[in-house]
């Protein structure tokens, strides 16, 4: 079990160290992190105090009850969702009061989201999917080209690029979802309960590419209620009532 230190207040989660990091910077710091929400003069603390370390190229599940601050933690950490308090470092450069512009442009280029509900656009093919968000970055077409190709390998849907996402499976959706965020090279793979839509074989196929992304080199931060996936990641963070409470290590 997490305890506080004693140059901490009373409550605060202690600082969750990463793996080693070659580098010796943590990719993703965060320190004394709070979000409040406020609605009719109610305030909901759903993060407090925050710590949290994840070095490059490590596996971390963040674990915990239904509204215990899990989404709302990956929101803040793909810079979809901004803190009330504290900071949070990518890459070594603070991110939390940056200009929305400047968010947006992180987000394309160093981070790739894979949702619970794919986020696939109907209309588009499994092919354009994929390159939709290369597109955004400006990048050439032949660059593209490359890209999503072999996106579309790394997760073995390749023969379905002419299709569009709903002639899949969902589990093979999920697998075009992960092509997609890819593509773009980013430096984490944040995943929101990636299989929370998925029947058992499904969710277990999705959880070995994820584990096999992990092998070659991928930094993934994950968001999962089930323990039995949380044990893939290398290390497990545990939330309760928006605070880290514990923490182990899987292997």
């Amino acid at each position: 079990m997490a305890t506080t230190t004693n140059d901490r207040p009373a409550g605060e989660s202690r600082p969750v160290a990463p793996a080693d990091d070659t580098n010796g910077l943590a990719l993703l710091k965060l320190d004394s992190l709070s979000k409040v929400f406020v609605t009719d003069e109610v305030e909901t603390h759903a993060l407090s105090g925050v710590h949290l370390e994840i070095a490059r190229g490590e596996y971390v599940a963040i674990s915990g009850p239904s509204g215990c601050g899990k989404s709302t933690l990956l929101s803040i950490l793909g810079l979809l969702d901004t803190p009330t308090g504290g900071t949070y470092q990518l890459d070594g450069v603070s991110v939390q009061s940056l200009a929305f512009a400047e968010r947006a442009r992180i987000r394309n280029r160093q981070i790739g989201f894979i949702f619970q509900s794919f986020n696939l656009i109907g209309d588009l093919t499994v092919y354009e999917n994929v390159e939709l968000p290369l597109t955004y970055r400006g990048m050439g077409a032949a660059e593209r080209r490359k890209r999503t190709g072999e996106a579309l390998e790394r997760v073995s849907m390749a023969h379905r690029s002419r299709h569009l996402p709903a002639q899949l499976s969902g589990g093979q959706q999920q697998r075009v979802a992960v092509a997609r965020a890819l593509a773009g090279d980013p430096i984490i793979l944040l995943a929101d309960e990636p299989t929370g839509n998925l029947d058992s074989s499904n969710g277990d196929a999705v959880m070995a590419l994820l584990q096999d992304l992990h092998a070659m080199g991928s930094t993934i931060c994950m968001v999962t209620h089930d323990d039995r996936f949380a044990r893939h990641a290398e290390r497990t963070i545990h939330l309760f009532d928006g605070r880290v409470v514990d923490e182990r290590r899987e292997r």
